[in-house]
């Protein structure tokens, strides 16, 4: 009854959240009688019980008699006092108790020792796998009661389920109540909890275990959470798919379950709320899903539909997956096809498979093929055919769209010179002292950024704001001033996400201006933005390392004669003794070196081994190159940003569509500034490139970006100069960057 007592006092205390130890102060500590001694067959047992007592105490990290897992002292002597002398009056009541036999008390006593070795291994793991420590008294004591009922043919699950998960898994633990007519009970009530606490994770234990009794349960209500899992699980033949099939009073699952059955049946997904709500048939689906157009014109309708609901406050189930496939099918179907006719001059040709669609389809065109649609493709294609299916008004096409992702599109017409013929196509204000809506816009662009999901569209902000100031000063001006009212706005509320993400963004566009000298580095602990100074280039004798990396297809064979004569003139010396590499040093000027492998046959790897020979004499003579540049195919991209230096300050990725491989370098070399190309890149810009960055150095200057691309477009002609993007125009990785360390790094700001 003590026992009893003791378990009933310490529930009532966890359900209180209250941690409440067993053994009290002035509680007596078991003393075994005089000459006592396990029968000698379960010495073994008893000894192995002592051996955890031990272990317990000292996994704490000091080798004393007492377990202190936490500060407070009073607990740290009850749950000593409860593995010292609760565990071994336990063992020894089940050795003395005559109404065991020796198979029943070695069966207690292995269930005892199991008890504890399991928390001994569990109480300092994190998370799922861990066992708090102040359970520890409760596990003893509710073990005893579960030994007393197990006794008696009684069910132990009532001390099973009041415990929380890890205690009651601890307690599971001990091993031998397989037989209790509660073990049933105590299985699926952890299995219920862990579920709880890891939804994540239910298709998978429920495939260990299908035939639990809350299984349609668990599966409706896990279902709207993990779609995708559903959809997969109902996929399978095994028993678990057979019990997900044989649901049929839950509408959502069952349409999911039929839906998986189908050959077709993750082109229905994007569809499926509005399948529910009687709004599209699955008929409807199958008559456009072989159909490109059909299917894409559905989509963007659904898409549509979808932010009508959620502007009502209605969210729609899988809205996600209708955005990823809208996406795909905008670049796989019509992006990626217009892009590969980049050189065809017939604009009826090259754009001929745009021509069925309206001003909402080409937006969506658009704003889902940020990074990869082709300037051209942008400018001369999808742009004007979509505004001259609107009428030539961008506010008629936004409230079309519903100010769907429009962010994303500024942010693009920004980047392709268009946002000052956007902006010019709305009216004028309607009446003296009322603001003009294409400035009502851009102050919207910039507003409540602290209010959305994710940081996408803060960087969206970003990116615009560089393609803006170089070509509307007037809408920059008026960005600056709106992002520092929205900056006070969010210190008057109190907004800590918003004072974040206004100060950076404000930050960000101040060193724009050269002259206010804002060093980012210390604003913001990024990289200056805006420029790369000379010292940060040259190494600590002064001398600026280059390391161009170039491969031994037939293109790269090709160019590399043309790059050794750029630097054919007094300004240079060039060292060509080495058969794997080519070295170009200044001969006036700052010391300058650059390091370019020959492009030897890649059939046999040799350009690999030209690479290899080269890496390895830099680092023999402690050669740090602080710019990489990539001469290559995209395919050998990776291949460079492998074998960068992580110290590279400014990296050019020469090579077609390395603009998209931002991430990748960043890992690598996180204080990179970045120039990359959204579709090919080729020697009429790499070339002069090379040669104007070269001299910039030679002559000891700092690279302004804004500066140097300016120059940069004078030298080059060829008209895929519009698709490489400088290092000032990612400012949107750059403000993530800063984001994430002022979240954890307050003082930053």
């Amino acid at each position: 009854m003590q026992t009893l007592f003791r378990i009933t006092i310490q529930l009532l205390f966890l359900g209180l959240g209250i941690t409440c130890a067993v053994a009290q102060p002035g509680e007596a500590y078991f003393d075994p009688p005089a000459g006592y001694k396990p029968e000698f067959r379960r010495e073994r047992n008893h000894e192995l019980i002592r051996e955890e007592q031990r272990l317990i105490m000292e996994s704490d990290g000091v080798k004393d008699s007492r377990f202190t897992p936490g500060e407070s002292e009073p607990l740290n002597s009850a749950l000593t006092h409860a593995l010292q002398h609760e565990v071994s009056r336990i063992a020894y009541q089940i050795e003395t108790d005559p109404a065991f036999d020796h198979r029943l008390k070695v069966n207690y006593l292995f269930g005892l020792e199991n008890l504890l070795k399991f928390f001994r291994e569990r109480w300092r793991r994190l998370g799922i796998e861990g066992v708090n420590p102040q359970y520890l008294s409760l596990l003893i004591a509710n073990y005893e009661a579960c030994v007393s009922n197990d006794k008696k043919g009684l069910s132990v699950s009532s001390f099973v389920v009041s415990l929380p998960y890890d205690a009651g898994t601890n307690l599971m633990a001990a091993g031998i109540f397989e037989k209790n007519p509660g073990y049933q009970i105590c299985r699926e009530n952890l299995l219920l909890k862990y579920c709880t606490l890891l939804p994540e994770k239910t298709f998978s234990v429920l495939q260990k275990n299908p035939d639990v009794s809350i299984a349609d349960s668990l599966i409706k209500v896990v279902a709207r959470k993990f779609p995708r899992q559903l959809y997969d699980y109902a996929a399978a033949g095994d028993r678990l798919g057979q019990r997900i099939r044989a649901i049929q009073d839950d509408a959502y699952v069952a349409l999911v379950a039929r839906m998986a059955l189908s050959k077709s049946g993750q082109q229905y997904f994007p569809f499926v709320d509005n399948i529910l709500q009687g709004r599209t048939t699955l008929d409807q689906i199958d008559a456009v899903k072989e159909d490109t157009l059909g299917y894409y014109r559905l989509l963007v309708a659904t898409q549509l539909d979808y932010v009508k609901r959620a502007i009502q406050g209605d969210t729609a189930m899988e809205s996600k997956a209708l955005a990823r496939r809208l996406e795909d099918k905008a670049r796989s179907h019509f992006v990626t096809v217009i892009n590969a006719l980049h050189n065809e001059k017939d604009l009826q040709v090259r754009f001929k498979i745009l021509q069925p669609l309206s001003a909402a389809e080409l937006y969506y065109l658009a704003v889902s093929s940020d990074g990869t649609i082709y300037t051209s493709s942008f400018v001369r294609g999808v742009y004007p055919m979509m505004m001259s299916r609107i009428g030539n008004r961008g506010d008629s096409l936004l409230k079309e769209i519903r100010f769907d992702r429009y962010r994303k599109f500024i942010k693009m017409a920004a980047a392709f010179n268009t946002l000052d013929e956007f902006l010019a196509s709305f009216p004028s204000a309607s009446r003296k002292g009322v603001e003009d809506p294409a400035n009502t816009l851009m102050r919207a662009f910039v507003k409540n950024l602290d209010k959305t999901d994710g940081l996408e569209d803060g960087a969206d902000v970003a990116d615009s704001y560089a393609s803006i100031a170089e070509t509307l000063l007037p809408v920059a001006k008026r960005m600056l001033e709106n992002i520092q009212e929205n900056q006070r706005e969010a210190v008057q509320q109190g907004s800590r996400k918003g004072m974040v993400i206004y100060s950076i963004l404000e930050k960000l566009f101040l060193s724009a201006d050269s002259t206010r000298k804002i060093d980012l580095t210390k604003e913001l602990g990024i990289p200056p933005v805006y420029q790369v100074p000379f010292k940060d280039l040259a190494d600590d004798s002064g001398r600026v390392n280059i390391q161009l990396f170039i491969y031994g297809d037939k293109d790269g064979i090709g160019v590399f004669p043309g790059l050794v004569n750029l630097f054919n003139n007094n300004n240079w010396k060039i060292d060509p003794s080495n058969k794997y590499w080519v070295r170009i040093t200044s001969a006036k000027g700052k010391p300058v070196t650059l390091y370019m492998n020959r492009p030897l046959p890649e059939e046999q790897n040799e350009d690999a081994k030209a690479q290899e020979e080269l890496n390895i004499y830099l680092q023999q003579q402690g050669i740090t190159p602080r710019i990489t540049i990539n001469r290559g195919h995209s395919y050998n991209a990776p291949y460079t940003i492998a074998q960068m230096s992580p110290a590279s300050k400014i990296v050019f990725m020469g090579s077609c569509g390395g603009y998209n491989m931002i991430h990748d370098i960043l890992q690598k070399a996180p204080d990179a500034h970045i120039i990359g190309t959204k579709q090919i890149a080729d020697a009429p810009v790499n070339n002069p490139f090379l040669r104007l960055l070269m001299e910039k150095l030679r002559t000891g200057n700092d690279i302004e970006w804004i500066g140097f691309w300016k120059e940069l477009d004078k030298i080059v002609t060829d008209k895929i100069f519009e698709d490489y993007v400088p290092p000032h125009k990612n400012l949107g990785a750059l403000f993530i960057k800063a984001y994430t360390k002022a979240m954890t790094s307050p003082s930053t700001l």
